[in-house]
């Protein structure tokens, strides 16, 4: 007997540590071709290495960096084939997560299928747009900027449709704040708008876009920069270069610990050494000394190590670039949007398992008999084991950029030699574009990308 009670134990231990943890090293090789500038190598490896990197759950993901990875290597038409399949795939899931928001509430976000951060689905359609342009579609393009525009009015409702299931269900354990989100309008997706209207020599449109993102630029906490200079835009001959830089958005693991005492349950967060509390939610009838683990993720900016940078056509220098959009305030951003629900997932799963766990413990303790050092061994054992299911969710793409940054130009038509230089806050070039001959027609879209994601 005492055996199997050893092997149910571990069977919790390694199937709990095994199952839901998010993994991050294995993409090292990979992120040193992007790295490298050599996208094309890093899309080889990725397509490689599917399997052992990306689980079914995780299609998503896939998606997302194997599409941007392509439009980096300028395979405009294989990047939209899987950015397609990952904003289907984010539609989908979260179609079903309405349907089952409350019933999800005891699931931890690991082991479900990631839906996709909302920053994602809104950018991909910047990529996307990118992509037709780069093919000659204008048309299309125009599809994928309103995509955007539809997508940022549906946001902050999103959330507040899964808050107030919540709250007004018989299973709520607490009031799911419903945080107000201050981004309904993208400066970059208008500005990919005005691009497209002047192309079409529709600048009664275009300058709506103008006025639209002097609007954007009031949403403080994403625009905390300077609005770049586009009233002066010639209507002719113009040449636009767009630079994405800076890492990706990452996340990270804050742990907390649950306790419950005195109809009361108390959260606390810990940094291994010191524990504060920080909520406190009354639970009449709660058991005294259920303990448990877990911890919730948090975003963090990665920036970049670029301080400036420089165009140079035909030898001469036409200045720096200016910002026009942080994505990755938009991703902390929206994201704060939904913590507190996934704050309160996250009590939700484990007052359920510390529950769950105490009646464990109770079974095993009648099984075990007076064997004071086993039943201490077991509770342990089993404790360590229902700790070990919560581990945050710190899925999350990996391609996209941190900032977007433009400049517009007036040249002649004909052919120019194009240089970007990409410098640190030294003014040491850590990087030089070399772009090369590129051939200007008034007649044409004259929309030229560069890339530095560092």
């Amino acid at each position: 007997m005492v055996k199997n009670i050893y092997s149910l134990i571990l069977v919790f231990i390694f199937v709990g540590c095994a199952t839901i943890s998010t993994q991050k090293k294995q993409f090292s090789i990979i992120d040193k071709k992007v790295q490298e500038k050599d996208f094309k190598a890093a899309n080889n490896l990725l397509l490689e290495s599917k399997k052992k990197y990306y689980s079914k759950k995780d299609a998503v993901l896939f998606y997302l960096d194997l599409g941007l990875l392509y439009h980096y290597a300028k395979e405009y038409e294989k990047s939209n084939e899987m950015l397609t399949n990952a904003e289907n795939l984010i539609d989908e899931l979260y179609t079903q997560s309405i349907s089952k928001s409350v019933m999800s509430f005891l699931l931890n976000d690991n082991i479900t299928d990631y839906e996709g951060e909302d920053y994602e689905n809104i950018y991909l359609n910047v990529f996307k747009a990118l992509n037709y342009i780069g093919l000659n579609q204008t048309d299309k393009a125009f599809v994928e900027v309103r995509k955007i525009n539809e997508k940022l009015l549906l946001l902050e409702s999103k959330y507040g449709k899964i808050a107030d299931e919540y709250n007004s269900s018989d299973k709520k354990i607490k009031n799911i704040e419903n945080k107000k989100l201050e981004f309904q309008n993208s400066a970059l997706a208008r500005y990919m708008s005005f691009l497209l209207y002047k192309n079409e020599n529709d600048f009664d449109n275009a300058n709506i876009d103008l006025q639209k993102i002097d609007e954007a630029f009031l949403q403080s906490k994403i625009y905390d920069f300077a609005k770049p200079n586009l009233e002066n835009i010639p209507k002719n001959n113009k040449v636009t270069f767009i630079s994405f830089i800076g890492k990706s958005p990452e996340k990270f693991a804050n742990e907390f610990i649950l306790h419950s005492e005195n109809n009361t349950i108390f959260i606390y967060s810990s940094d291994g050494k010191n524990e504060n509390q920080i909520d406190a939610i009354n639970w009449i009838g709660i058991e005294d000394g259920l303990h448990i683990k877990f911890s919730l993720p948090y975003i963090e900016k990665k920036g970049t190590k670029i301080s400036s940078i420089e165009i140079v056509i035909d030898e001469k220098s036409f200045g720096n670039f200016e910002a026009i959009e942080s994505i990755e305030n938009v991703a902390y951003e929206t994201y704060k949007l939904k913590e507190p629900i996934i704050y309160t997932k996250a009590i939700a799963r484990s007052i359920t398992k510390a529950i769950a766990n105490a009646a464990i413990n109770k079974e095993l303790d009648k099984k075990i008999g007076g064997n004071a050092l086993l039943k201490s061994l077991s509770h342990i054992a089993t404790g360590t084991a229902i700790d070990a299911t919560e581990n945050a969710d710190m899925r999350i793409s990996r391609y996209f950029p941190s900032r977007v940054l433009v400049k517009e130009i007036e040249l002649e038509n004909g052919n120019h030699n194009v240089k970007i230089n990409y410098r640190d806050a030294n003014g040491q070039i850590i990087f030089q574009d070399n772009i090369g001959n590129v051939n200007i027609d008034k007649n044409s879209f004259n929309l030229f990308s560069t890339f530095c994601l560092e």
